[in-house]
């Protein structure tokens, strides 16, 4: 792998006695302990990481609930939500954290494009790849998100070109590909085992090789369309990690970054939470990867969960291990700095330390970002700042911590509408993946347009996949089982509640384990019990329809009819069910009635 230039100045070596005292009880070289003979100092090299992960290009600030972040106010003592987020704000925050540290790495840990607002996901996530280069991003993972539009669109974002269909955007322009590598180790070719992107990264620090390997997470064809991951094979991460770490040392890289697309479940949603001691405050998949990870690993950037966290989790020998997330949205960056010792190569682990920091919105915007921002949103006018609905307040989707989501709601009753005529499937109830809802909707205007209205990009922010639907034939028994799969089998530990369409409710039992959590006897579809021998067609997106997200119910269906995208449907319920005197209210919360404390987990 290619190894990049030093850059910065040369700092002065640390002082043996400032260096015992910084780390403690670390043993030092014996070169160290014969300074008073004549001998050399140890030297050291400051490195800082500025991190950030999930930003599903995000260049605007996100708006409603999606554009806050959780801190304690010092002066009360108790959580509010601060304003936070939008690249100009971003680019400004990662450059004055650069100031004063000539070894400066900007990273990221995946899911950069993706799932992204119109201003970005219109043009193909171009804009966002064009703004991480000129906010200085040196590298990244890739994320489960990048494998929305295929393997081929992602190399694409990599090396540049016009899109295969729509072309070039602008006259004269050419989109020239991402200026820093993504990282794919654990991301292969099914026939030929090689893989699809570069494994891993190498910087030189003033003579100190630091390796930067990236992956996503093992689960990716799980919640990516069959259509986006064909042709791959996604390798277990702590495998991966473990082999391209001996590798790199055996290149004489004893210096290693992971950057990984899996997450973890801080207890507390404040943006600076440490996760307490032996990183007791975190779950999820990235402890046990954590605690697996070689040791030569110094630092571990993670991402997928949504969640900001600053841990310290024990490595295979018991020894403390920075982990890291700084939520999503360009809300957070996370600063971790740490010290390379220029004789071993290798990362000081006791020297390390990280924070979050939010990105506010009272700081000078980056005027090249909103050139960069200017000129899509120009670009994009005509389609998104178009009238599809009316709203009287705030319907919450992303930013709602309910398990029945106002705007879920709203999304699957649009679903259910546009495909129950009998020549559209016969659809008799839909079902909406939470994970899928994007953002909220919110009443106050971001723009021109007016309180209370939504429009085209303000839809397509929601519903940026433009899934298509389908509606299959399932049996009342598979029907029961796709509700009981939303809190057992691979989605047991992090439930994951379908939001439906206002004729079927059912009693969620959280106090119970497993397919018991859901009270079969209480599944009602418009009123009446459902009959496990009889037959009813069920609407889902083709992601869901196909088994996704942990609902081979689903794919278990026959008879199968590919309507229109959820966004167009999402579209037309919104046109032909609101006006500016009759506006639509949030739904009410009602079709699924929650016993016992549950975690929002979509």
């Amino acid at each position: 792998m290619p190894i990049s230039g030093s850059t910065g100045r040369r700092r002065t070596a640390l002082a043996v006695a400032a260096a015992a005292a910084l780390f403690g009880s670390m043993a030092l070289p014996a070169t160290a302990e014969a300074h008073g003979h004549g001998q050399d100092k140890p030297k050291y090299e400051d490195l800082q990481l500025l991190a950030i992960n999930d930003l599903h290009g995000n260049l605007e600030p996100p708006a409603g609930s999606s554009g806050a972040v959780n801190e304690i106010d010092p002066a009360t003592g108790k959580v509010v939500a601060t304003p936070a987020g939008g690249v100009e704000y971003l680019a400004t925050s990662l450059r004055d954290a650069r100031k004063g540290h000539p070894n400066s790495v900007t990273v990221a840990a995946g899911d950069i494009i993706g799932a992204s607002p119109l201003i970005s996901g219109l043009f193909h996530d171009e804009p966002t790849i064009e703004a991480m280069n000129k906010i200085g991003l040196d590298v990244t993972s890739v994320g489960n998100h990048e494998f929305d539009e295929g393997s081929a669109e992602l190399l694409r974002m990599q090396k540049g070109g016009c899109h295969p269909t729509d072309g070039c955007y602008e006259e004269g322009r050419t989109f020239e590909g991402a200026e820093f590598p993504y990282l794919a180790a654990n991301v292969t070719n099914e026939k030929t085992g090689k893989p699809l992107l570069k494994p891993y990264w190498v910087k030189n620090v003033r003579g100190v090789k630091v390796g930067f390997i990236g992956v996503t997470l093992e689960g990716t064809p799980n919640i990516v369309t069959a259509a986006g991951v064909q042709g791959l094979k996604f390798g277990n991460e702590v495998e991966t990690i473990n082999k391209y770490t001996a590798e790199l040392k055996r290149q004489g890289v004893n210096s290693v970054v992971a950057l990984i697309h899996e997450g973890g479940l801080p207890a507390s949603n404040v943006y600076n939470y440490d996760c307490g001691a032996g990183g007791s405050g975190i779950s999820g998949p990235i402890v046990d990867i954590a605690k697996r990870l070689d040791p030569a690993v110094g630092a571990i950037v993670t991402g997928h969960t949504h969640n900001s966290y600053a841990c310290m989790i024990p490595d295979p020998n018991g020894v403390p291990r920075s982990v890291t997330s700084a939520a999503s949205f360009g809300r957070l960056y996370t600063e971790i700095d740490l010290k390379l010792d220029k004789r071993t190569g290798s990362i000081v682990r006791p020297s390390v330390t990280a924070a979050n920091h939010i990105v506010r919105r009272d700081v000078a915007k980056a005027p090249d970002m909103t050139t960069l921002i200017d000129r899509y949103r120009q670009l994009s006018a005509p389609i998104a700042n178009r009238a599809v609905g009316y709203i009287t307040a705030d319907i919450n989707g992303r930013g709602s911590t309910d398990l029945e989501k106002p705007l879920g709601d709203l999304i699957a009753d649009a679903q259910l509408a546009g495909l129950a005529p009998a020549d559209k499937g016969g659809a008799q109830v839909a079902f909406m993946n939470p994970g899928g809802i994007r953002s909220d909707l919110v009443y106050k205007a971001s723009g021109s347009e007016g309180d209370g209205v939504v429009t085209y990009g303000e839809a397509f922010t929601v519903q940026p996949f433009t899934n298509m639907m389908q509606v299959k034939t399932l049996t009342g028994a598979q029907l029961i089982q796709v509700l009981q799969q939303q809190v057992s089998g691979s989605n047991e530990a992090a439930p994951k509640i379908l939001q439906i369409s206002g004729n079927l409710a059912y009693t969620l039992d959280l106090n119970k384990a497993g397919a018991a959590r859901v009270l079969v006897d209480s599944v009602r579809l418009n009123g009446a019990p459902v009959d496990p021998a009889a037959s009813y067609r069920v609407a889902a997106n083709e992601f869901l329809a196909g088994g996704g997200d942990g609902f081979p119910a689903f794919a278990a269906g026959t008879d199968k009819l590919v309507g229109a995208s959820d966004l167009d449907l999402f579209n037309a319920y919104l046109s032909g069910h609101s006006t500016a005197t009759a506006p639509i209210a949030p739904p009410v919360q009602n079709r699924i009635k929650v016993i016992g404390v549950g975690q929002d987990a979509s």
